[in-house]
């Protein structure tokens, strides 16, 4: 069995070279068979080249010129990917390394399930470390998106979700947002076609700050939401 772990990166100059090697030491560690995708949207501060300059094994970049998204980011190097399980985290390894070999057992021991999310609302520490606030505001905002999109899921924005090949096949093929609304995008099309998602306990390991300007990125969201349910509701015409 081959893995493929997708990593998004936009400017990640002062962190995608540590992340690289941390990376792919435990992936050489855990696994016969797999890849490390690194997905530019688009960067100006050379990462693409810092991580090509490693020449680390089983490690390789995809991208583009023009930055579109951590969607689109994501979306690219996904479809690129050739393993039996692909998996996507945040390039500042947020919820560390090990959750990447226990994503897989995961999903290994589910064979009915096609998707697993990450969720830092099962287990007791999952927010550990974040002020009240942002708890608070990160909490009410999935249940509001939860609310809005008609499932049932803990944590639908963590940035940490696997899939089986066929799986992510079937979505990201026919996925378009390019923005932070993928994630919910990805769960509305897994949801109408079917696929069983089970979901994970994690816990924020690194923290820095969010790149997501909450008032800004919040209306986009909003507004990405309303097209996609728009959009799939024409599909089905």
């Amino acid at each position: 069995m081959k893995v493929s772990v997708v990593i998004p990166m936009y400017n990640e100059s002062s962190i995608i070279a540590d992340t690289a090697k941390k990376l792919s030491e435990e992936m050489e560690k855990d696994f016969d068979s797999y890849e490390i995708l690194f997905s530019d949207d688009g960067s100006k501060d050379g990462c693409t080249d810092m991580v090509r300059a490693l020449e680390l094994p089983c490690v390789r970049v995809t991208g583009y010129e023009q930055n579109q998204g951590k969607g689109c980011a994501v979306r690219t190097a996904v479809m690129e990917a050739e393993g039996d399980i692909i998996m996507f985290t945040d390039a500042d390894l947020a919820y560390g390394t090990k959750v990447i070999s226990e994503a897989v057992k995961a999903l290994e021991a589910d064979k009915d399930a096609g998707i697993l999310i990450g969720s830092r609302n099962i287990g007791k520490d999952g927010y550990e470390g974040y002020t009240f606030l942002r708890k608070v505001a990160s909490k009410v905002y999935i249940k509001v998106l939860c609310i809005v999109g008609g499932f049932d899921l803990t944590d639908s924005q963590c940035g940490c979700k696997a899939f089986r090949r066929e799986a992510a096949r079937e979505i990201f093929s026919k996925a378009k947002v390019n923005g932070f609304a993928f994630d919910f995008e990805l769960i509305l099309r897994a949801k109408k076609t079917g696929i069983k998602i089970i979901e994970m306990p994690v816990k924020i390991i690194n923290h820095r700050e969010s790149k997501i300007h909450i008032v800004r990125d919040s209306i986009r969201m909003l507004r990405d939401i309303r097209k996609i349910k728009k959009d799939i509701k024409k599909e089905d015409k």
